[in-house]
């Protein structure tokens, strides 16, 4: 281990021989504090207006205090004289290789960064209430540094499996593969807001390079576009100025509006009807503060677009809703693939079949990076019955965010239900368990695989566990509960759970495609097409995904009625 004498930092690599930070030279071992005081400089940032006057600097923690002249000047002799200009001019030369030493082997190390894994920013302020900060602040800087070319940034479903943790940066980076880690911490007093950030190369082991940020709340969308300038200066040796414009870009001014959108995602994300709807009131919240905040939008749209998933006491407007918002986050920034992927969903859903590809398409042109618009392509393409398409497109959904609850999710249903390959259905349905045991979506992949197996007991006691879950709230785990009852021969269960979801679609709250496939597993077809044909008259949005999936099933697709059916919706067999 080396130390610099100056600003004492620690540097694991023999080879470097000047400090980076000020270019001194480094000397190995530790370095013992001098019996005079002396303060090593603090590398810390200041907000621009608040930038310390020089006789301030004399008397602040910031300066670093050298030692008296022993002997008066008067008594400096010519020898002494020249013993002092070559001091100086060995200062000098301590500071030119100093310099070159940092881009020799600083500059180097930053231009072989081809990968970053940015950490969950640690909320240290002793405050849940501000966990939305820390996390919204991460995925902002992961979207920001995802837009730089020949930089592979892991996304937030990666790196949030290690938030809580105390893994050391290196054994992250051998587990996610990446050159680099950033960690970071953030503390909220008041107003004030400090955020410490350290890059640490994972090969070498050693910090490449950390700031401090002091500023206040007011400032918080400035110093999210300074931060992710910042990271990216030392990732890479130079960068254009259309690059630089994209990392640093915010979508809005006021910084209240940024942290209600920030509070908006963090409740999104949690995917159930309580969080849903706090999740609109914050982005309702943040555009009252900025009307033109296309991001915003875009939250607003995607809350009332998987509404009807995730609670059956959606509001009835909510696709309309969801298009409403999609297309005014398009008209304020039409180059925003969210707000593209938002739209294409609603047109998917809508039974806009065209329309629905042509803004999937756009929004992934846009954003080919944005998880969501290939997963959502995916259900569209299933609808179409482009299977093969479908699995493809969700693999590179998966590529983006391998460690997806959703996207695994995803693609265990896939494989159970359209693609019928039970194998890929089990390793994909034990990895969502695994990444979120008390996700309820687990159990209800567990029915499925446990049916292909003929594992009906075990079917029936998952598809119990899922509907415990969600309090019975999720309708469409309470029909895989009644098939889960009919193919176990427990007719009369299943008949109640059958009249349950009857009572629940008078209250529109349940939908004909849930009570058809209970009968499909009874073997009552002319019930369970009754049922659909509901749905079809209704344009029922489940009946979008799930015909095809119920059919498959449920042994409808032998019936002449499953082709007059695909026909009625604009789709072919």
């Amino acid at each position: 281990m080396k130390r610099c004498p100056e600003c004492r930092r620690d540097y694991y690599d023999d080879s470097l021989l000047y400090c980076l930070e000020d270019g001194t030279a480094l000397v190995q071992g530790s370095v013992p504090s001098p019996d005079e005081p002396q303060t090593a400089i603090l590398h810390e940032t200041a907000a621009p207006a608040e930038a310390a006057t020089r006789a301030e600097i004399h008397t602040t923690e910031q300066t670093a205090i050298l030692p008296k002249l022993t002997e008066p000047p008067n008594t400096i002799t010519f020898s002494r004289k020249k013993s002092l200009v070559a001091a100086a001019l060995g200062i000098v030369l301590v500071a030119a290789l100093g310099i070159g030493s940092y881009f020799m082997y600083g500059g180097a190390s930053t231009k072989q960064i081809e990968s970053i894994a940015v950490m969950p920013f640690v909320n240290e302020s002793g405050n849940e209430d501000v966990e939305y900060l820390s996390d919204g602040m991460t995925e902002t800087l992961i979207g920001s540094l995802s837009k730089l070319p020949n930089l592979i940034v892991k996304p937030s479903s990666s790196v949030f499996r290690y938030k809580g943790t105390k893994t050391d940066a290196k054994s992250i980076g051998q587990e996610l593969n990446v050159d680099s880690v950033l960690n970071g911490r953030i503390v909220q007093r008041g107003e004030e807001l400090t955020l410490s950030l350290e890059l640490v190369d994972v090969q070498k082991d050693a910090v490449l390079w950390s700031e401090r940020y002091v500023r206040k709340q007011s400032d918080l969308v400035s110093l999210q576009s300074e931060i992710a300038k910042d990271v990216s200066s030392r990732l890479k040796t130079t960068i254009t100025g259309a690059e630089e414009e994209k990392i640093a870009k915010s979508y809005t001014a006021d910084a209240e509006a940024y942290r209600d959108y920030l509070q908006g995602r963090y409740y999104w994300n949690k995917r159930d009807g309580v969080n849903l709807r706090k999740a609109i009131e914050q982005f309702e919240a943040a555009i009252d503060k900025d009307p033109k905040y296309a991001l915003a939008y875009v939250g607003l749209a995607d809350s009332y677009a998987v509404f009807p998933w995730w609670d059956d006491d959606f509001p009835a407007d909510s696709l309309s809703k969801a298009r409403q918002f999609a297309k005014r986050a398009i008209e304020i920034d039409d180059s925003l693939g969210e707000a593209h992927a938002s739209l294409a969903y609603v047109n998917l859903y809508s039974w806009n079949w065209a329309e629905a590809e042509k803004e999937f398409l756009r929004a992934i042109e846009l954003s080919p990076d944005y998880a969501n618009a290939q997963r959502w392509y995916h259900e569209y393409l299933i609808t179409q019955g482009r299977v093969d398409e479908a699995t493809l497109t969700l693999k590179k959904a998966y590529e983006l965010e391998p460690l997806s609850v959703i996207i695994n999710y995803n693609l265990a249903t896939h494989y159970c239900r359209d693609k019928l390959d039970p194998e890929s259905a089990i390793e994909f349905a034990k990895r969502v368990v695994d990444l979120d045991p008390n996700f309820p979506g687990g159990p209800n992949l567990m029915v499925c695989v446990y049916l292909q197996q003929g594992r009906n007991a075990d079917a029936l006691a998952e598809a119990k566990k899922a509907v415990e879950l969600t309090n019975g709230k999720i309708r469409r785990f309470v029909a895989n509960l009644g098939v889960a009852y009919a193919i176990n021969g427990q007719t009369e269960n299943a008949k109640a759970i059958i009249k349950d979801l009857e009572e629940a679609y008078a209250k529109e709250n349940s939908v004909g495609i849930q009570i058809a496939e209970v009968y499909a597993a009874l073997g009552n077809k002319d019930k369970a097409f009754e049922w659909i044909e509901k749905d079809v008259d209704n344009r029922g949005f489940e009946l979008v995904l799930q015909f095809r999936r119920v059919a498959t099933f449920g042994s409808l697709k032998s019936d002449e009625r499953y082709a007059a059916i695909l026909k009625r919706m604009g789709l072919s067999e």
